[in-house]
Order: C-alpha cells, then structure tokens, then sequence
C-alpha cells in the first residue's frame, strides 16, 4: 500500500464523521420539534457506514456513508392536553431523541475526525521527511 493510500483513507474518514456531524446536530436541534413538514415527530437520524476501496491499491480501505436512516424506535408521549399537538387522549408524541446519547455520538465523531486529522499530519510529516532526505 502506498503512503499516498492515507490521504484516501483518513479523507473519506473524515468525509463520513462529518456526515455523522451533521445528523447528531439535526438531532439535536429537533430534539422537541412536535412537527414536521409530513406532519408527525421528528424522528432522529441514523448514519450507517459501509467500507470501500480507495486509491488503486486492494488492501486500503476506507469509508463512506451507506445511508442516512431515520430512527424507528417509538416516539415519546407526554401528557400535555393544552399543547396543540395533543391527540383527543391529550397525549403529544415528541421526538425520539436521546440527548445524552446523541452527544456521546457527537464527542465519538469528533475524535475520530481529530484521529484523522492527526493520522493526515503524520503522513504528511512522514513525506517532508522522505524529500528531505535526498537533500
């Protein structure tokens, strides 16, 4: 495997943890959001991974994001008869969304962009090395 190979690998890294960014903050964002345009509860956002090959080489492999899906555990019902989202039982269903887990999702996606990162400067320190050497 090439070192050129990294830059592939640790960018679709990076690519894939900022799509899973990007659906913990909708997340959490919507956290009450009672409507929707279809209207029903948000539902929460789930990022699925798939491996693919980067670069010529068989043996690097990266990732990517398969698909985005929406959370189909059962929405939260609160007893709320003012709120005008109630049903005739006075029941609001409100979003699926778990706030402590959502942010373990969002520091977890965070250092795996860092580790990234750091693994594109490791590789990027390793080649200025290589062409100093002939110096």
């Amino acid at each position: 495997m090439s070192l050129l190979n990294i830059f592939d690998i640790a960018g679709s890294g990076m690519t894939a943890q900022s799509q899973r960014l990007n659906a913990v903050a909708s997340n959490i964002a919507n956290a009450e959001s009672t409507v929707t345009e279809d209207g029903t509860a948000y539902r929460a956002k789930l990022v699925e991974f798939m491996a693919v090959q980067v670069g010529t080489s068989k043996a690097a492999t990266g990732v990517k994001v398969s698909r985005v899906l929406d959370d189909n555990s059962p929405l939260k019902k609160i007893y709320n008869p003012a709120h005008p989202q109630a049903d005739q039982l006075g029941y609001v269903s409100m979003p699926n969304v778990n706030i402590a887990e959502e942010m373990v999702n969002m520091m977890s996606a965070s250092r795996s962009y860092q580790n990234n990162v750091d693994s594109l400067n490791a590789a990027k320190s390793m080649l200025i090395k290589t062409l100093t050497l002939g110096q």
